[in-house]
């Protein structure tokens, strides 16, 4: 394997979240084909080590500060003793990358960009800077895609579907609720994830149709937005409908176990979990942000983002009508597995690879 000029991910955490899980799938999927496949967190571990295949070269390097010498020297090391060529830094880890490739000018960079914010206030230095020294971008969707070709300093901009893949684990989450009535929410506890959105909109539903329970999967992070949530939950008197089990690694599982999938997100790029909900087969209801409208390819699957009154109206439809749930989970089902799929995706990063 050491003789294959090898790829590592590079990314900040293994904690749970869509960029997370995107480079260990890639890491994995690269491994399966036979490739010299390693990934690397540098900051912390995670839910998402225990994702990470046999196959794969795993380095984590505790780096504790922006500039951080002992990281560095621990990576070029390791780069160095399994023949890496090529560094794929995803999300902010792209600034480490090109601390790497200043010091050791023989790898290829490639940035991975997963931004799901909202573009008009993204910083731009020292992104900018650092981008004369990428041999490519990867945009998860086409405004990120056009945003590069305007604003960085990199002639190859890609734009790439995300893709979905279920990993083998142990079932361990029950969830709660009357089976056939329950709704689920995959996403991390941050405010672009809009989960006032969703519970205001709950709210709704739950007054006429008292038996659908609402399950949010996620990071529970510290802070204001968290508490506000929990806090919302308590005061409504949602407490008994509305379920929070925090990092659950068995999606599968919990999807399983899920009638109808949702996302009420201010802002995205591609959602990981919009793909899983599509190869679950669930019906969703979800915001027009990002690429989610161009992944469902429904109308009455998609709303306006921060507006509770429609999302709880489109949400109360697919509740009505068994009809409406099985055409948007068909639709969206066929268009992940046939666009979204693991194999097409492995193809191309490895004909990017190869012109690196």
């Amino acid at each position: 394997m050491r003789n294959k000029k090898g790829v590592i991910q590079v990314i900040d955490s293994l904690n749970a979240g869509g960029a997370e899980v995107l480079a260990v799938n890639i890491a994995n999927g690269l491994a399966d084909k036979g490739n010299n496949s390693h990934i690397c967190t540098t900051r912390n571990e995670g839910v998402l080590k225990s994702n990470v295949s046999k196959g794969v070269g795993y380095l984590f390097l505790n780096k504790k500060k922006a500039i951080d010498i002992s990281a560095i020297i621990k990576f070029i090391n390791y780069i160095k003793l399994n023949n890496i060529r090529i560094i794929h830094a995803h999300s902010s880890s792209y600034f480490f990358a090109f601390c790497i490739k200043i010091l050791h000018p023989q790898t290829s960079v490639i940035w991975h960009d997963h931004y799901g914010k909202n573009l008009q206030n993204r910083k731009l230095y020292p992104l900018k800077i650092c981008s004369y020294f990428f041999k490519s971008i990867i945009s998860v969707n086409r405004d990120l895609k056009k945003w590069a070709q305007i604003k960085l300093n990199c002639k190859q901009v890609y734009f790439l579907n995300n893709f979905p893949e279920f990993i083998k684990k142990k079932n361990t989450t029950v969830l709660k609720g009357v089976k056939g009535k329950r709704i689920v929410h995959l996403a991390a506890f941050r405010e672009q994830k809009d989960h006032l959105n969703l519970l205001k909109a709950f709210k709704v539903i739950h007054i006429k149709y008292s038996e659908y329970t609402l399950h949010l999967v996620g990071k529970i992070n510290t802070g204001s937005y968290s508490t506000e949530i929990i806090n919302f939950i308590k005061e409504n008197k949602l407490t008994n409908v509305v379920f929070l089990y925090g990092v659950c690694t068995d999606i599968k599982n919990i999807l399983n176990q899920s009638d109808i999938g949702v996302l009420s997100s201010k802002s995205e790029g591609l959602p990981v979990s919009l793909l899983e909900y599509g190869l679950a087969k669930l019906p969703v209801l979800v915001t027009d942000v990002g690429e989610c409208k161009k992944v469902i390819n429904c109308n009455k699957a998609v709303v306006i983002a921060e507006n509770s009154n429609i999302f709880a109206e489109y949400l109360m439809n697919l509740i009505k009508s068994e009809n409406l749930r099985n055409k948007i989970s068909s639709t969206l089902n066929k268009n992940v597995e046939k666009n979204f799929s693991k194999n097409s995706f492995i193809l191309k990063i490895e004909k990017f690879y190869k012109n690196s």
